[in-house]
C-alpha cells in the first residue's frame, strides 16, 4: 500500500489503517511519503511503486501531481484512489460553494493551537512533581501512586 501527501500524511494514515482494518488476515507493507510537493519527490514513491505494485492512496493538492500519479497508475493498472475527493465533492454540493484547497489546512496554527501547546509544555515541565512553584496557574493537577498513568492522562 502506497500513502502519498503533500502534507504530514496523518489524514491519510489514519484512512488507511481503518480501511485495513477490514482485512485482519491481510498484513499490509506501507510505503508512506509525506511532504510530496514536487515533481522530482513524486518521481521517487512512482519509481518505489512500479519496483512494488500495491494500491495507491493519496492526498494532493497540486493538480499536476495528481494528474501525474493517477496517469502513472492507470498505465501501471494499479488502483490509485484520492480518499479526501468525495467527501470534499459532497459537501461542495451540500453548501453550494467550491473549495478552496489549502495545504495542511486541518492543522492550523492559531491561537488555540498554541494555547494547548503551551499547556503540553507546562505538564512536561511539572510531571513528577518538578517546579511546584507555580501550580496555582494549572487547570487541573493530577496526583497518584507511581506507575499509574498520571503522564499519559495529562497529555
Amino acid at each position: 500500500m502506497h500513502l502519498i501527501s503533500d502534507a504530514t500524511g496523518e489524514t491519510l494514515n489514519t484512512v488507511a489503517r481503518a480501511a485495513m482494518a477490514y482485512y485482519a488476515d491481510y498484513q499490509p507493507v506501507e510505503h508512506i511519503y509525506a511532504l510530496v510537493r514536487t515533481q522530482k519527490q513524486l518521481a521517487r514513491a512512482l519509481t518505489e511503486i512500479e519496483s512494488q505494485p500495491g494500491v495507491v492512496l493519496f492526498t494532493l493538492i497540486d493538480t499536476d501531481l495528481r494528474a501525474q500519479l493517477e496517469k502513472r497508475c492507470a498505465e501501471l493498472t494499479i488502483p490509485c484512489i484520492s480518499i479526501l475527493d468525495p467527501v470534499i465533492a459532497s459537501l461542495a454540493q451540500y453548501l453550494n460553494a467550491q473549495s478552496r484547497p489549502h495545504l495542511a489546512g486541518q492543522h492550523a496554527l492559531n491561537a488555540e493551537y498554541f494555547r494547548r501547546i503551551d499547556a503540553l509544555n507546562f505538564t512536561m515541565i511539572h510531571d513528577d512533581g518538578q517546579h511546584t512553584d507555580d501550580l496555582d496557574q494549572a487547570d487541573v493537577i493530577l496526583t497518584g501512586i507511581s506507575r499509574s498513568s498520571k503522564t499519559p492522562t495529562s497529555i
